[in-house]
């Protein structure tokens, strides 16, 4: 969406000291866009910004989706341009016009045969609205989302007719250019905390972020995530590896005769490690490979419950099987070492 992108949100209520989330929350009105625009210097177009989630309806079709509300501007700021029809216009905004734009996988759902959607009536949760343009694809975004899966309208008809509140979500603005992103998220906090009329040393009731500063959070929390898959798959390794080394530890047990009889007929000490530290290798593998087709099983489930690309990374299915080959390895050296320093002659007459 760009790096001059900012977005303001309401902020989470407290009580107690303890966060209990922003869904109730109405700081943010659609006058605090007005005032943006009226005396920001550095921020050039702005949009309230309203969402709902619902049912789209075109005759036996059905698509659940969201619904995005805002002002003309709002595909702007969002960087969406038209394929065919027109964008809503503030007049429409103003009468809080029954119309929408949608997105290419809204229109293949609703649309399957080909039909051209403009001006055909679709429904979303029974509230009738006509296609007046078919926004261009822009594929998904870095985290997976389907920005395609998109139908937006008039902010003031979302709030009206399906939400039935006076208040927005948030506000969307851009900066004039990417410069200037950090004055303009310095202005509109200004200008937020005079319109709410916050005395001095009180919180604001508002959050005001820049697009660089959600994907760095974003980013924090992904490492953050890397770091904690990484520790349990580290855990699961130890033990899967711990399990490994007391069956070789059983087998060895139990094989003592068989040990004996080999080396009494010429086998080495180095032939019966291998022997070993192979069939350790080979459990470690089968868990390996149950592991993976599990693994891909799952991710495929849900990449079709949550409609996100299903992609199989072959690197990574090679390393899996590297580090299950030198778990076995590692954990199946010493009970193979011990196998294999067995005295021949104990060995034969153990019971």
């Amino acid at each position: 969406m760009g790096t001059n992108l900012i977005m303001v949100m309401r902020s989470s209520q407290r009580q107690g000291g303890v966060n209990i989330g922003s869904a109730n929350v109405q700081t943010l009105k659609a006058n605090d866009v007005e005032a943006i625009l009226q005396q920001s210097k550095y921020v050039s177009v702005a949009s309230p910004m309203v969402s709902a989630s619902g049912q789209l309806v075109n005759g036996a079709n059905n698509w659940p989706g969201s619904m995005q509300g805002g002002n003309s501007d709002l595909i702007f700021i969002r960087k969406y341009k038209m394929a065919s029809g027109i964008n809503f216009t503030e007049q429409d905004v103003k009468s809080s016009a029954k119309v929408c734009l949608v997105g290419k996988t809204v229109v293949d759902n609703l649309f399957p045969q080909g039909q051209n959607p403009i001006g055909q009536t679709i429904r979303f949760n029974k509230i009738p609205f006509k296609i007046i343009g078919v926004l261009e694809s822009k594929g998904r975004n870095q985290m997976g989302q389907d920005q395609d899966d998109i139908i937006i309208a008039p902010y003031t008809t979302v709030q009206k007719r399906i939400l039935a509140v006076s208040y927005i979500h948030m506000i969307m603005a851009s900066a004039r250019s990417e410069e200037t992103a950090g004055l303009a998220t310095k202005e509109i906090e200004i200008i937020l905390q005079r319109e709410h009329k916050l005395k001095m040393g009180q919180p604001n009731d508002f959050d005001v972020r820049t697009q660089q500063e959600m994907l760095e959070m974003m980013n924090s929390i992904s490492g953050f995530l890397t770091v904690l898959l990484a520790a349990i798959a580290s855990i699961s390794l130890i033990v899967g590896g711990i399990g490994i080394m007391n069956i070789m530890y059983v087998t060895v047990t139990e094989r003592i005769k068989e040990i004996g009889l080999r080396m009494s007929i010429g086998a080495k000490n180095k032939d019966i490690l291998l022997q070993f530290l192979c069939e350790s290798i080979i459990l470690s593998l089968i868990g390996g490979l149950i592991g993976i087709v599990l693994g891909l099983t799952l991710s495929y489930l849900a990449s079709k419950g949550l409609n996100w690309p299903f992609i199989v990374s072959v690197p990574a299915v090679g390393i899996s099987f590297l580090v299950c080959a030198a778990t076995g390895i590692f954990f199946g050296w010493y009970p193979a070492k011990k196998a294999a320093s067995l005295d021949p002659i104990n060995a034969l007459r153990y019971e």
